[in-house]
């Protein structure tokens, strides 16, 4: 019998829904497989009943007896009413079960009758864990409790009692208390000895913008879900509210406003506000609306009782204690957004004043001084563009853009520059500051009444520099901007650049992005205009580089010539980073560190969040060419983290981490990766990432055992370069993973027509490390065709050559083919290819190496470690069967994971696929499934 009480909404239908949780619902899914329990923790609102109830409903179908309760506030003061709600209804199919004493002690407690036995507490305990018991006999038990914090005493403490001896009893719990901090022990007592503690925290910014698409607050823009995501404080209940808040408003905030804070939040703080006289409530306004708020800095602004009130709000819980110095510091960001909500305007623009003299800082003095200001004014706008360009100086752009939006406001219609001037000012910050949503806002909104050509082709620029690689998006941009620029030189130039990137991008037409960009450049030196000639030769370097065009060096200096724009010199598509590339396909890898660690270092001192992006992704390519596969997993980690937050480049970002994880993390998250970059270069019509990224996912195949797929992913790559015109190999360096690929296929007579093709052009412009691939390709041919010295003779050249060049990932992949031709004395050893991948740090390839010297000279993808049967592992990608086979063999989760390099997360997020492809649910049933395979 399964007895099932609805919840107060329906559990989503399926787990993946449970948005940024993944991580805890995983490991407490895996803990309820193993048939332990579990007690989710955190803040209110935290998502801990969403998480529970997808765990419930998830694991509801395994268990013959559900039983469920939820406590409130209201009720905790009633004696034993969770055990009402868990065994009420099953009472009469246990009774019978149960000795006379402790049926009627139950009753009692559960029914509230008059009885001689009520006070007898321990025939009450046993009648509990009897009741238990009788029902796991019949099946397993899954007991569902939310609100633990509320559970009355009594039954608390029965059930505690219950569960500290049921032992080995098929009774699961599945538990969520609200604790503001890790303090949760106290309710373990409530549990099996055995259960595990979940602890929700908040939501990353990344995963609120995810949670808010997927309750359909989608639009957004980012600068918005940012502040969402800052004034919830990451947690999913608050963001959602202030979402709904949002989707509602008739008129969204401007941008630097705080939000609208809807009632429902309010009123989780307002009670303890109204607590507050009127003169402290003014002074913690004052503080909710500086910048860094300080005593000194509440009492410059007028605030003279200020240290006893906020004393008192400290009391209340208003604010917190800074154990790092003397600022007034909110205990949420929350009650700081409800303060200034619930503030009538002119005490807020009062607060405001008192700052714009009392600030020491002249941006915040600036912005204070307009936000306590009302109509035109144009000292007020002077001041604020003033403070905008020491914000731009400062690296600050999103600040800048905040005021360059706020001077605008204040600009008369008839101002010198106008209000859309600064307003188009403020898109190029945004643009700089990465919030591309805010900045095509901007801009399309100068467009609908500019009428001056130079304020319209600039507002064009910032919607086709917007659209980021989608770029194909705004084809209908281009013909009016064109015909917005007139015959105006400087202008066309404009135009002409960004017709460069869409021949490019759009079109992956290498020739035509180089000829556009060098009638930008001609027509930017004609007008004058430095920095768009700066970009287009950039452009056109960049161009020529990846074509293999001789001229490519000498475009570069010109790049690099004086005058220099400083913005430009470090921006991502300047010449540093055409020099940067073109250092890297040269295998000068030491140059090309200290280049993009220059460039790195600028671009964070500036503010620039997409520069910062490309320059981390960079790096992260360079310490790969380096062998250093922990750092570059690491860079690429932090340059996609970035990339999803700020919307930009996640395509290249997904590209580069697929490469560094298959190098140095988790192979089906390389794969995983690869797919995502395919998939974005596709939506986007990215012709010039597309090739890219099917590179790193045909790399990842490679890694991964499935040289068919490798073989089918490269060959597609070949193709789309071919017709895009590029021919220097060493832009993406599939052509050597290719021909290994058709090696393993059986393909030797095509791998080696990839080879003489690719070396010809590699000859030609003397790229030394992908020659080396290449003869590494080669040797596996002639080794496919049973010329082994040959093969041995040219892996030893490869591995000295490569060894000088410094490309030790490369040179250790070498000793590892040496290692495994098929031969009685190999010119290698597996340990001598494992000391060099660990030195590497490239643990998917260490792992390769321990397989294969497990297994003999030939690798068999096929098998599973220690001899298993692996029949019942068909369908699985190579970390699953491995991760299978050892959990077979016993093996721990943690166990597993020190074997194979990976975390104990790892590990259990591919047990929950393997479950999932099975069509099974635990390690038991994983083990029984092999033990039969293995009877057959």
């Amino acid at each position: 019998m399964t007895v099932r009480r609805d919840f107060q909404e329906p559990a989503p239908s399926r787990p993946d829904l449970v948005v940024g949780r993944e991580e805890p619902f995983g490991s407490a899914r895996e803990q309820l497989a193993r048939g332990g329990s579990v007690l989710l923790h955190g803040p209110a609102g935290i998502g801990k009943s969403t998480v529970l109830r997808a765990l419930a409903a998830e694991y509801a179908g395994t268990a013959r007896t559900v039983l469920r309760c939820s406590a409130t506030e209201s009720e905790s003061h009633l004696p034993f009413l969770a055990l009402a709600d868990l065994l009420g209804l099953v009472l009469d199919d246990v009774a019978g079960a149960l000795p006379a004493a402790q049926r009627t002690a139950l009753e009692s407690a559960l029914t509230g009758r008059e009885s001689a036995l009520q006070r007898d507490g321990l025939a009450l305990r046993l009648a509990v864990l009897s009741a238990l018991r009788a029902l796991a006999a019949d099946g397993p038990v899954l007991l569902v409790a939310d609100d633990l914090q509320w559970l009355d005493p009594a039954s608390a403490e029965i059930l505690g009692f219950a569960a500290r001896r049921l032992g080995d009893t098929p009774v699961r719990m599945l538990c969520a208390v609200r604790t503001e901090g890790p303090e949760y022990d106290r309710h373990l007592r409530t549990a099996p000895p055995d259960t595990l503690a979940v602890r929700l925290g908040p939501l990353t910014r990344a995963q609120t913008s995810a949670l808010l698409d997927h309750r359909g607050y989608t639009g957004l823009p980012r600068s918005t879900v940012r502040e969402i995501h800052r004034t919830s404080g990451g947690n999913p209940l608050f963001a959602l509210e202030l979402g709904r808040a949002l989707a509602e408003s008739p008129t969204p905030p401007r941008p630097g406003e705080p939000l609208p804070v809807p009632t429902s939040l309010r009123a989780l703080v307002l009670s303890r506000l109204d607590m507050l006289s009127d003169e402290a409530r003014r002074t913690l306004l004052v503080a909710c609306v500086g910048a860094r708020p300080t005593p000194a800095l509440l009492h410059a602004a007028g605030r003279t009782d200020a240290d006893a009130e906020t004393a008192q709000a400290a009391r209340l819980g208003l604010l917190a204690t800074d154990p790092e110095g003397p600022a007034v510091r909110f205990a949420h960001p929350l009650i700081s957004a409800a303060l200034y909500a619930e503030a009538p305007a002119h005490e807020r623009r009062a607060a405001h004043a008192a700052l714009s003299t009392a600030a020491s800082d002249p941006i915040e003095r600036a912005r204070h001084l307009a936000l306590a200001s009302t109509g035109t004014d144009p000292e007020v706008a002077a001041r604020l563009a003033e403070a905008a360009a020491l914000a731009r100086d400062r690296g600050a752009p999103s600040v800048a853009a905040s005021l360059g939006l706020l001077a605008a406001r204040h600009t008369p219609p008839d101002g010198e520059p106008g209000p859309d001037g600064h307003r188009l000012q403020a898109a190029e910050d945004a643009i700089t500051a990465g919030e591309v949503d805010l900045a095509r806002d901007i801009a399309r909104e100068v467009l609908t009444r500019a009428v001056a050509p130079a304020e319209r082709v600039r507002a064009w620029m910032v919607v086709i520099e917007a659209a980021g690689q989608a770029i194909g998006e705004v084809d209908a941009a281009f013909p009016q901007a064109l015909a917005d620029a007139g015959d105006d030189p400087r202008l066309l130039a404009l135009v002409h650049y960004q017709l460069a990137w869409r021949g490019l991008v759009v079109q992956g037409d290498f020739a035509q992005g180089r000829e556009e960009a060098a009638h930008a450049a001609a027509l930017a030196a004609r007008a004058g205009d430095r920095r768009t000639e700066l970009l287009a030769l950039a452009f056109q370097a960049q161009a020529e580089i990846l074509m293999g065009h001789p001229d490519a060096p000498a475009t570069i200096q010109r790049a690099l010539r004086e005058p220099q724009d400083p913005r430009v010199a470090c921006h991502h598509n300047g010449a540093g980073s055409a020099r940067f590339r073109w250092l890297i396909m040269s295998d000068r890898l030491a140059e090309a560190r200290s280049t993009v660690t220059a460039l790195l270092r600028e671009v964070q001192r500036r503010g620039m969040a997409e520069s910062e992006v490309h320059y981390l992704r960079f790096l992260a390519e360079t310490e790969l060419r380096s062998g250093q596969c922990g750092r570059a997993l690491a860079l690429a980690r932090e340059s996609l983290t970035l990339a999803r937050d700020a919307g930009i480049g996640e395509g290249a970002g997904a590209m580069q981490a697929s490469l560094a994880e298959a190098a140095g993390g988790d192979v089906e998250r390389a794969l995983e990766l690869g797919r995502e970059a395919v998939g974005r270069a596709e939506e986007d019509g990215d012709a010039v990432y597309l090739s890219r990224a099917l590179a790193a996912l045909g790399h990842a195949q490679l890694v991964a055992g499935d040289a068919r797929a490798a073989a089918g992913t490269l060959r597609r790559v070949r193709q789309l370069e071919a017709g895009a015109g590029i021919t220097d190999p060493a832009r993406g360096r599939w052509q050597g993973d290719l021909a290994e690929a058709l090696v393993r296929i059986g393909e030797p007579a095509e791998a080696q027509e990839v080879v003489d093709v690719t070396r010809t052009h590699a000859l030609r412009l003397g790229r030394e490390s992908v020659l080396a691939d290449l003869d590494r390709a080669e040797a596996l041919v002639r080794a496919e065709r049973g010329e082994h010295e040959a093969a041995i003779a040219q892996l030893t050249s490869v591995r000295d050559r490569l060894a000088k060049l410094g490309h030790a990932l490369e040179e250790a992949r070498t000793v590892f083919a040496m290692a495994s031709l098929p031969v009685r004395r190999p010119a290698a050893s597996y340990e001598e290819a494992a000391q060099q991948f660990r030195r590497c740090r490239a643990l998917p390839w260490l792992r390769r190496v321990e397989a294969a010297a497990a297994n003999g000279p030939a690798e068999r993808s096929a098998a599973a470690p220690g001899g298993l049967p692996v029949a019942c592992l068909e369908g699985l990608a190579s970390m699953e069967r491995q991760v299978a086979a050892l959990v077979m063999e016993g093996a721990t989760n943690r166990e597993i994971a020190g074997r194979l390099f990976v975390s104990v997360k790892t590990v259990e997020a591919t047990l929950t696929r393997v479950y999932r492809k099975l069509g099974i649910r635990s390690r038991v049933d994983l083990v029984r499934l092999a033990a039969g395979q293995g009877r057959r």
